[in-house]
């Protein structure tokens, strides 16, 4: 078995053959004994008859169990017999009750609320023995309460900045957009809200993120070993799910801040049957920017909605939406606008108490614009898709789980439609040409307990992307969108041979993507785990957020465009110490990325409708280690992470004689940080006062400063190395907050109050160093630009 299994990871030439053979011998190993019967159901809060993911079911006789779904679903196969059923789940009171088992059983649950003050902070679903014997590895969880007790910039709880303390995480520095993961790029996460894809998940150019803790239900990041229901991207998956409404009772709670409030309602429609919930954010500061004689913008505001209507113990019918807008302006010479809207109707059905579906009607849309004033023109952009997704989870017995679907997304590109915003612009009003694709993919996986110490799991996704045809493409001379000029040893675009009208499908890629992962039980505390996966990215992000005329345009695949492709390996060590009071994970991991994207020197981006002669097909790869320390119990929690990691990127010449990017060797990644500590501490005092804390230090970012300076017909001119040897200064920040929660007479009526401090030493992080000319000496210097010093702030956040 293992040497098949070594074989499936290392022998491209017999992949295929290679897995299937191991597929079949692994399903061969399960042998049918006595009689087995099925308990399964749904279990909910009681409070608000919310479905909870993660919660765990075990039946301790058999050192056996079962984790809810995604919607609250679980399935149990077992032995007949008598034994002792356990339901638990952080934050709810616990349930252990006689099973006697002879037959199919339906078995929902209601977990209450626990009335004692939680002492944990959770990082990682915590299923006793369960989490450190499934092969799921390289995944970090959080709550939306951890969310919420993690200091950041204005008080604002935050998603991404709340990511962005796990190992393996990190970000450009402040004010840039997304987050990048395991030395990846911010277009390399699969960013799910609800299912629905999210293409910008900043606000004001990573200020704030766009998911609103108040509506969040469950968040996991994957950043290696992904399941093969996901693809599409060759770094990461980022899944959030919202909370359904209460469908028992009205309540609502938000939040008032320095810079922005919040406030979110829900409650039942038809009790105990359907429910609704609606969030929304809006900032305010750019309100008070007038007073102090500063005319630029800079606000967002979003809204969240969800319905659901249970028909049966069967059937469910959810629709939620997210809409969200940004606004950044300079005075009346540039404005930028762009957000996400998404919407999704979803069906949960119950074929039976082995097999679960879920299907999905899914709609998303990204718009990125630009008012460039003193250009004299308007400029939208953005990128639609229609998304259908059909899930299915097959609990064959307690020793195999299938999971199996289909996806298919269609996309609409629109690069650019220029006009012009004033009557003496003189610029033309036009429009790029629009572009189209499709992406389809099947998937089958299992998760196979092979014994007592050994569970694998493996699966194939198969992608198939077709560029459709689209009004007008351009044909170069030998297919070379780039010309290379030997004498000055630069590249230039090429000009097209022959424009193409009405064109058939432009290009066809087909990709198999395996994924493999496996968990061996050292002991009932510690595990060993290693993973594999294959994943295929047919979009590429087109993107010049460093310029002072910032870019966001997506690009499909095509004659000109390959599909990146990746290959990722990890093997990690965890262990629960005391009982789960301490926790240690390690992981190191190694990542291969062909047909990397990057810019010839000078690229020009802005309403290009030829974007494949700026771009250089390259390879990429990272590589590192991660360790993280967790307390999960008692006043003081909290978590160390650290991560030593490498990325860098090759782009090679087509031919010997030209000299790619850096000549052909290997150079630092816009994202590589080689060194990346975070540290979060949380102290719960009493029942009033709540202490928090973080810490973060960085490797700066690369970059590229002058070297030296020449002189040319009285212009000085700047020389530069290679791309990205140097790197901006290390960065680092400590945040502290307090909350507290003051002694209320109304019982209806809950109020906190949450004190934070953002860099408290008033450490000010080079976001950007610029070099120019001193006026007055003639010498040169370089300019430090920084976002944030010291930044007090104060939120009241309330429910009832």
């Amino acid at each position: 078995m293992f040497q098949t299994f070594k074989s499936l990871i290392f022998e491209k030439k017999s992949l295929k053959n290679n897995y299937w053979s191991l597929l079949l011998l692994l399903l061969c190993f399960n042998i049918w004994g006595q009689e087995n019967y099925t308990i399964s159901g749904t279990i909910t809060s009681a409070a608000s008859n919310e479905t909870l993911i993660g919660v765990n079911v075990i039946i301790p006789e058999l050192n056996k169990g079962a984790v809810t779904n995604e919607y609250g679903f679980y399935s149990l196969t077992l032995p007949e017999g008598n034994y002792t059923l356990q339901v638990s789940f952080i934050g709810f009171e616990n349930i252990a009750q006689p099973l006697q088992l002879s037959e199919n059983k339906k078995l929902n649950f209601s977990l209450n609320e626990s009335t004692e003050t939680l002492d944990e902070v959770i990082i990682q679903e915590d299923v006793e023995q369960l989490s450190i014997r499934k092969p799921q590895m390289s995944v970090n969880a959080l709550t939306a309460e951890t969310i919420k007790q993690i200091p950041v910039v204005l008080g604002e709880a935050d998603v991404i900045k709340s990511i962005l303390l796990l190992p393996g995480v990190t970000n450009a520095g402040e004010g840039a957009s997304g987050f990048n993961v395991r030395g990846g790029a911010v277009d390399q996460n699969l960013i799910l809200l609800d299912e629905a894809i999210i293409f910008n998940s900043s606000h004001l150019f990573g200020f704030f993120s766009v998911f609103n803790p108040d509506a969040i239900k469950d968040l996991k990041l994957y950043k290696g070993g992904i399941p093969a229901r996901y693809g599409g991207r060759v770094s990461s998956v980022l899944d959030i799910y919202q909370k359904e409404g209460n469908s028992k009772e009205f309540h609502a709670n938000g939040g008032i801040g320095a810079v922005a409030s919040r406030l979110l309602v829900e409650g039942p429609i038809v009790k105990n049957k359907s429910a609704f919930l609606v969030g929304g954010r809006a900032s305010y500061a750019h309100l008070f920017l007038p007073l102090f004689d500063i005319d630029n913008k800079a606000y967002f505001y979003d809204l969240n909605a969800k319905l659901n209507y249970n028909f049966d113990d069967k059937n469910s019918l959810y629709l939620s939406g997210y809409f969200g807008r940004d606004l950044f302006g300079v005075s009346d010479s540039f404005l930028n606008t762009y957000g996400n809207a998404t919407i999704n109707l979803r069906w949960n059905h119950v074929f039976s108490d082995k097999l679960f579906s879920n299907l999905s009607l899914i709609y998303s849309d990204y718009y990125y614009g630009l008012l460039l004033d003193f250009v004299g023109f308007q400029y939208d952009s953005g990128i639609r898709n229609f998304n259908v997704k059909y899930d299915f989870q097959h609990y064959l017995n307690s020793e195999i789980k299938l999971s199996y679907g289909l996806n298919n997304i269609y996309y609409r590109f629109n690069p650019a439609t220029i006009i012009p915003n004033r009557p003496d612009s003189g610029i033309n009003p036009s429009q790029l040409t629009d572009k189209f694709a499709n992406e389809f993919s099947v998937y089958a996986e299992a998760e196979h307990d092979i014994s007592e110490a050994l569970t694998l799991r493996y699966g194939l996704r198969l992608s198939h992307f077709t560029r459709l045809g689209q009004d007008a493409f351009n044909r170069y001379q030998n297919d070379q969108a780039l010309n290379y000029n030997d004498q000055l040893e630069l590249y230039q675009p090429a000009a097209p041979v022959e424009v193409q009208t009405n064109t058939g499908t432009l290009a066809t890629f087909t990709n198999l993507e395996p994924r493999a992962s496996l968990s061996y039980l050292i002991n009932d505390n510690s595990s060993f785990k290693a993973s594999y996966n294959r994943m295929a990215q047919y979009l590429h992000l087109i993107s010049n957020t460093n310029a002072p005329t910032p870019l966001d345009v997506y690009a499909p695949s095509g004659p000109y465009l390959k599909p990146q492709l990746l290959d990722q390996y990890a093997l990690g060590y965890f262990k629960k110490i005391r009982n789960n009071e301490y926790s240690i994970e390690t992981e190191i991991f190694y990542k291969d990325i062909q047909n990397r994207l990057d810019y010839r020197n000078g690229a020009q981006l802005i309403a290009n409708d030829a974007i494949e002669g700026e771009v250089l097909s390259g390879k990429g790869r990272a590589y590192g280690l991660e360790f993280l320390a967790k307390k999960n119990k008692g006043k003081f929690t909290g978590w160390l992470a650290y991560t030593l990691s490498r990325s860098e990127q090759q782009t090679p010449g087509r031919t010997p004689t030209e000299t790619g990017i850096n000549n052909g060797d290997w150079y630092p990644s816009a994202y590589d940080k080689t060194h990346d500590i975070s540290a979060y501490v949380n102290f719960e005092l009493n029942k009033k006062w709540n202490f928090n804390a973080n810490f973060v230090f960085q490797t700066g970012q690369p970059t590229n400063f002058p070297v030296s300076q020449s002189q040319f017909q009285g212009l000085t001119i700047a020389n530069y190395a290679t791309r990205n040897q140097q790197r901006l200064p290390s960065y680092n920040r400590l945040d502290l907050s307090a909350t507290l929660t003051p002694k209320n007479k109304n019982k209806t009526i809950k109020g906190e109050w949450v004190f934070s401090i953002y860099n408290v030493y008033n450490r000010m992080n080079a976001a950007s160093i610029t070099f120019r000319t001193n006026e007055d000496t003639g010498a040169n210097e370089a300019l430090r630009t920084s976002i944030f010093g010291i930044l007090p702030s104060v939120t009241y956040n309330f429910k009832f």
